[in-house]
């Protein structure tokens, strides 16, 4: 009798294997992720670069490995999907199939990628005919989407057998993404692309080249919005310009149609036209029906009189009807008239990995000109490369050109040492060496060196442009403007789908109330707005309400009021300059976290926003002053920094290890007040501060002594008091008065005044604002808490005085930034609240 297993009750052992323990839910939620990454990113959303999913880059590949370009005889599709399955596409064939109908489909893509011969569908929705019957092949603009691939423009990647390369991305030299669209439905999310004129897009593009500060009207005076392949007319361009600025819009699409008389004074509605993605055979169908159930009236007929000339579906009336009442009514109740909802969700670039992204279009352009731009790159280093290595072997040649009889005579007299004779007796390398041994004796005897020195000054020259070209981003920029014109002459055409405006039209603003919001910055690189009436003010000394909730490592670093409709500019601690609308910033409740940073800007991985500014318009008057944490100091135009690149723009040049801290906007004629984490302030004219460009590295603000550093600066203003803040919590107003005195401010670049006295209970000063009776103050420490308070309710001492306690604090949480806001009546401490009004933390 065999002895029975010995049980842990912690683990289960058995001597051949080893069992892990592992929480379900903890599998489970890996499990989904992995699986909804693997559609997101291999299936179901398309690559911003190119505008294809991976089954429909599998296809054009697979048929450019096979040759069938425009210019070769059609194929059977069966060829085709079974080349796509065995190399690339371990999925279904008729997964591939499908994708393959739509790639040929004229009513489905506005320049089609597959040329079809045979039944491919219908936009009365019939199916296809099964691939067994028809052809395919690429169409003549596939060529562009293939263009220069083996000279090594992309990336590959091993297929799911490692037994071939396949392309990670195709060299798309025209931005395919926005000319032919995509729409596809991933896990939690889904993208809805219309697709565009081709010279429309590429004119766009060009614009962007010229104009790298082009904002998004210069854009649309070239892109008027989607050019649907089935025409249509779009109702509007409010919903156009929503979607091009956010990557979310919602367009109108109405059928054309025009009124015939026939009969005895009858009239009839002809449909020539019906909107993107709508069956006409189920349009009919619906309309029909209603005027069975009584729906629709006045209809007497409905038929379709489509042919090869187009289409043509004829709604007669009744006598009595009014025609533009029923049009109108057919409008409202059947697909005459549909909605288009478009979202530009694309994968993105990311720190080398593909994530889903949210797209305006200037977003979409300068991702595709980056792209371009690589590949001219990598396209002109392959065809260095190549250049470089004839250059060699044709050197070798002329040198045996110049001593052919020596070179016969080594050969004749070696062995099997021939080669190495060569190399060491004419200074050959093995390249060299090894190709005037294979060329055959008739063609070492006839070698013209004429034309032999012609094609190596050819070589050159090409060599020469190669590097000049690989030298400067303008000509590479060039080189892509004067390709994408001659892709643009050859395939261009009109517009086909036509944009009506609407009267009254509302614009994308006028939808998003004006409110006045707090935005909130963490250190972690979270941001989010709230409105500012969730804050209601307190007394001093109270506790605050929760403000945001954090991860144990962050805290909140930076907050400030602005309306949604103001313009918001981030700067970063590498002395850039991004800008985004107010209702841009993602919405969130008071106590979330936020959206990480990385999704609202690009910035990088070591770059963090240490300034933000709010304001309405560019005027030329005004300027920006600023700081840096080492004390320098750079005044520059307002308007130099308008732009709306999706990379931002360098606003001043750092020196190394110092950062941008602050920015404040003047009006030319101000005095500013800049402070340390010591507590001293200097005070001086901007005008001392000359006004430069955004590539100037500023001049000296303030003098610092040893282990100091800048943590604020303010514009200063008589009849104002200038507030400075702890770590500790402590805090005071002091009389602007004191800082500009009789005789003016001082002059920059000193050690300053001690404008507060720092000791061991305040802690260092955190920051810096100039308020007046008729503020409210936003204070918040390291634990994400904000207490509001009236400015007035601060006291008033000179400028070595400690000050006051303003927030308490728990045991290690340190104040950590403040901000200046409008005033607003504190409310009556209600029950449960502490005495000095403050509410306890959620």
């Amino acid at each position: 009798m065999s002895k029975k297993p010995q049980y842990d009750p912690e683990e289960i052992r058995f001597p051949d294997q080893k069992i892990e323990t592992s929480y379900l839910v903890h599998e489970m939620e890996q499990s989904y992720i992995e699986y909804a990454m693997s559609v997101i990113v291999g299936r179901a959303l398309p690559d911003v670069r190119d505008g294809l999913k991976p089954v429909h880059r599998r296809i054009l590949y697979a048929m450019y490995e096979d040759n069938l370009t425009a210019d070769k005889p059609f194929k059977k599709s069966a060829t085709c999907v079974g080349d796509v399955l065995g190399r690339y596409h371990p999925h279904g064939d008729a997964s591939v199939y499908d994708a393959l109908v739509r790639l040929a489909q004229d009513f489905s893509m506005r320049y089609p990628l597959v040329d079809g011969h045979g039944n491919f569908g219908s936009i009365d929705g019939d199916p296809p005919a099964a691939y067994r019957y028809t052809e395919a092949r690429m169409a003549k603009i596939s060529d562009e989407m293939l263009r220069e691939i083996e000279k090594d423009t992309v990336d590959w990647d091993p297929n799911f057998d490692e037994s071939r390369k396949e392309p990670r991305v195709l060299p798309s030299r025209f931005p395919n993404l926005l000319v032919n669209g995509s729409s596809g439905i991933a896990v939690g999310m889904a993208t809805n692309i219309p697709p565009h004129n081709l010279r429309e897009v590429i004119n766009a593009t060009i614009c962007v080249l010229d104009n790298p500060e082009a904002e998004l009207s210069d854009l649309m005076e070239h892109v008027k919005g989607p050019d649907f392949p089935t025409r249509g007319i779009i109702m509007g361009r409010s919903g156009i310009r929503a979607a091009y600025a956010t990557g979310r819009g919602r367009v109108c699409v109405r059928a054309r149609t025009e009124f015939e008389e026939f009969g005895n004074n009858r009239t009839r509605i002809i449909v020539t036209e019906i909107p993107y993605q709508v069956n006409k055979r189920m349009l009919i169908k619906n309309m029909a029906d209603q005027v069975e159930d009584k729906r629709l009236e006045g209809i007497s007929d409905i038929r379709d009189e489509s042919d090869r000339n187009g289409m043509r579906v004829v709604i007669e009336l009744k006598r009595d009807a009014n025609p533009q009442v029923v049009l109108n009514r057919l409008f409202a109740q059947t697909q005459l008239q549909t909605t288009f909802a478009i979202n530009m969700l694309a994968l993105v670039q990311s720190g080398g990995q593909p994530q889903p992204k949210i797209l305006s279009l200037r977003h979409i352009l300068d991702e595709y000109i980056a792209f371009q731009e690589e590949v001219i790159v990598r396209r002109t280093r392959y065809d260095l490369r190549k250049a470089q290595e004839r250059a060699h072997l044709l050197e070798g040649l002329l040198i045996a050109e110049d001593n052919i009889d020596a070179v016969i005579q080594t050969i004749r007299e070696s062995y099997d040492d021939a080669k190495e004779n060569l190399m060491n007796r004419f200074g050959l390398s093995d390249v060299q060496a090894q190709a005037i041994l294979d060329m055959q004796l008739k063609r070492l005897q006839g070698l013209e060196k004429e034309k032999l020195q012609n094609e190596y000054k050819e070589l050159e020259a090409r060599i020469a442009y190669f590097n000049e070209l690989l030298s400067s981003e303008e000509k590479i920029r060039g080189v892509l403007k004067d390709e994408l014109t001659a892709i643009r002459d050859r395939y261009g055409d009109d517009r086909v789908t036509e944009i009506q405006d609407v009267e009254d039209e509302i614009d994308i603003e006028d939808l998003i109330e004006e409110e006045e919001c707090v935005f909130t910055l963490t250190a972690g690189g979270y941001i989010k707005r709230t409105a500012a009436s969730t804050y209601k003010a307190q007394r001093r000394g109270g506790k605050g309400i929760t403000a945001m909730s954090t991860k144990e490592e962050d805290y909140v670093d930076t907050v400030f009021t602005a309306s949604t409709h103001d313009f918001i500019l981030f700067f970063t601690n590498k002395g850039r300059v991004h800008r985004k609308k107010g209702y841009q910033i993602p919405e969130a409740g008071r106590t979330a976290r936020g959206t990480n940073l990385v999704n609202v800007l690009p910035i990088e991985q070591d770059e963090k926003v240490t300034a933000m500014i709010h304001l309405r318009e560019f005027p030329e008057d005004r300027y920006l002053v600023m700081v840096t944490r080492s004390g320098t100091v750079k005044r520059i135009q307002l308007s130099s920094i308008y732009t709306a690149r999706k990379a931002g723009i360098r606003c001043i040049t750092l020196d190394e290890g110092d950062e941008l801290i602050c920015v404040r906007e003047t009006d030319g004629d101000q005095a500013i007040l800049i402070v340390t984490h010591d507590g001293m302030a200097i005070c001086f004219k901007e005008t001392d501060v000359r006004c430069m460009g955004r590539d100037a590295a500023g001049v000296r603000g303030i003098n610092l002594r040893p282990g100091d550093y800048v943590v604020g600066a303010a514009r200063a203003k008589r009849d104002h008091q200038v507030l400075m803040i702890t770590e500790n919590g402590y805090g005071k107003r002091t009389d602007m008065d004191e800082y500009i005195r009789a005789d003016g401010p001082q002059k920059r670049g000193g050690f300053g005044l001690k404008g507060y006295n720092v000791t061991e209970k305040t802690g260092p000063v955190v920051g810096v604002k100039v308020v007046s009776d008729g503020d409210d103050v936003l204070v918040i420490n390291d634990a994400g808490v904000i207490i509001r308070m009236a400015a007035a309710g601060i006291s008033t001492y000179g400028r070595t005085a400690q000050g006051v306690k303003i927030m308490n604090l728990e045991e290690g949480v340190k104040v950590i930034s403040f901000a200046r806001t409008d005033h607003e009546e504190e409310e009556e401490a209600a029950e449960g609240e502490t005495p000095a009004g403050g509410l306890e933390q959620a």
